[in-house]
């Protein structure tokens, strides 16, 4: 099993490759991590690469952003009910970000553990699914910090 440092260097740079649209060199990073990796790594990768995406959204909504201490939650809200259901992947992937984001790590974990079970098409999908929403919502940061700047 790869140490700490290795796989802190490898979430580093799989989400440098997503935000870059580099999905060949994500996949193969995200690839490496699972494979190397046992459960409970991949339980503090996952956490790793969700606490990007919670840095990124509350950089992006500033002081509109939910704050669970105060009551405030965040949400996935879906356009058709039941589509994040047709896809588990990307519900876990939707579901674990956000229950991250709020600090609920009951949920965090159940999601996980769902995950987990499901068996790898679901994880590893997952986990790649997870990489891509925070790299969008890295790169819609960025872009936020840039109108910030002109």
């Amino acid at each position: 099993m790869m140490t700490t440092r290795q796989a802190a260097q490898l979430i580093h740079d799989a989400l440098a490759a997503a935000i870059s649209n580099d999905i060949n060199r994500a996949v193969e990073l995200v690839t490496q991590l699972v494979t190397d990796s046992d459960a409970t790594r991949m339980y503090s990768v996952c956490t790793a690469f969700a606490e990007a995406g919670h840095r990124a959204l509350r950089y992006t909504f500033g002081d509109k952003a939910p704050r669970p201490e105060n009551g405030d939650f965040w949400i996935v809200e879906q356009l058709e009910e039941g589509t994040l259901d047709a896809a588990p992947a990307q519900a876990f992937a939707s579901r674990f970000l956000i229950a991250h984001c709020n600090g609920d790590q009951a949920s965090t974990t159940a999601q996980y553990e769902t995950a987990l079970i499901a068996g790898p098409e679901v994880f590893v999908g997952g986990v790649m699914r997870l990489v891509a929403d925070v790299a969008g919502l890295a790169r819609t940061a960025i872009k936020e910090l840039e109108a910030r700047e002109s």
